[in-house]
């Protein structure tokens, strides 16, 4: 099942799917971090208050706004495909 990245806990790990369609403002700036289909990652932190989301992706950790994180189409590791 795809989800956004915004709605994963801490310690979650997944791929990422593609990009919301509300997401269209955010989409190259994270392509250019990264953050493309296929791509790996782990929720590594979550600040007190939601934002900032910080994940482990290609090997360095990444800091993302909420809605940034939100605009990441993302599948949960351990679901179907």
């Amino acid at each position: 099942m795809t989800t956004t990245m915004a709605d994963l806990a801490v310690g979650a790990k997944g791929v990422v799917q593609g990009y919301t369609k509300t997401g269209g403002s955010y989409r190259q700036r994270l392509m250019a971090m990264g953050l493309i289909r296929g791509t790996g990652f782990e929720i590594r932190r979550i600040a007190p208050m939601g934002d900032p989301v910080e994940i482990l992706v290609r090997g360095y950790s990444l800091a993302l706004r909420r809605g940034e994180a939100g605009a990441l189409l993302v599948e949960a590791e351990g679901e179907a495909a």
